[in-house]
């Protein structure tokens, strides 16, 4: 049940972030086949490794396996640009978000 979660996770969030097994695997400084290994379910990645595959996605392991949120890597990019603001600019963008939020 795990195995296969970490997998479509990965394969989830290789594809948004828009790059190929070939290419991630490069990026981790792996051979062009260990993105597909884990992908296939061949390979699981040990702990190390699947930290720098967070790192990679620039989110956490809590965003990892959080799949209420489709999208953590967005999300954790407005929160690291945010997390900066001060207080009166933080309700500001509240409020645009629940504006947002309630027009769905």
């Amino acid at each position: 049940m795990y195995d296969r979660f970490v997998r479509e996770r990965i394969t989830q969030l290789r594809i948004q972030k828009g790059v190929s097994e070939y290419q991630m695997s490069y990026d981790l400084g792996h051979s062009r086949g260990y993105v597909y290994n884990i992908s296939s379910g061949n390979a699981l990645p040990p702990m190390k490794e699947f930290f720098a595959i967070c790192d990679y996605f620039n989110i956490t392991p809590k965003q990892f396996f959080d799949v209420s949120v489709d999208y953590p890597v967005e999300v954790q990019n407005i929160i690291d640009e945010i997390k900066d603001f001060k207080e009166p600019d933080l309700k500001f963008i509240m409020e645009l978000v629940k504006r947002i939020k309630s027009n769905k």
